[in-house]
């Protein structure tokens, strides 16, 4: 699967879970679960509850995600 064939949406953390993972509420009220990719964890970014977030889902799987930037507000 390459790059181009990602879905991006934002959404905002409603839920934090285990293990650097988040329950994440898409702009289409759909819930998913998603994790922190390998350059916000590498950074030492943190996602808060409440973050607005831009996550990237596979069209195989659309119930989990990968979050991929936190906006800075």
């Amino acid at each position: 699967m390459s790059k181009e064939d990602v879905i991006e949406a934002e959404g905002e953390v409603i839920e934090v879970l285990a293990n650097t993972t988040f329950k994440v509420k898409i702009m289409n009220n759909h819930i998913i679960t998603a994790y922190i990719s390998g350059k916000l964890r590498a950074n030492k970014i943190r996602v808060l509850l409440g973050d607005n977030v831009k996550v990237e889902m596979s069209p195989y799987d659309l119930t989990k995600g990968r979050i991929v930037w936190r906006s800075k507000n």
